[in-house]
């Protein structure tokens, strides 16, 4: 497994809750996300084996979030 870490700019959130449903939103695809509600981003850690990018954008963004591309 060959893990990859990508920033995405990330921007709607501003709460806690917020943070929780990114999280929550990463999770079932294997990725890990630590958010920082004051730079409006997520640092993401992933295997690109198992996931793609894209998917990790649509699974924030299903949250109501939008990711920059």
């Amino acid at each position: 497994m060959s893990v990859q870490q990508t920033v995405l700019k990330v921007s709607g959130m501003s709460c806690g809750h917020c943070v929780k449903a990114v999280e929550d939103a990463l999770r079932p695809l294997g990725a890990k996300g630590e958010v920082s509600l004051a730079e409006g981003t997520v640092n993401v850690t992933f295997d690109p084996g198992s996931v793609t990018l894209d998917q990790i954008r649509d699974a924030i963004e299903d949250q109501g979030y939008d990711v920059a591309k």
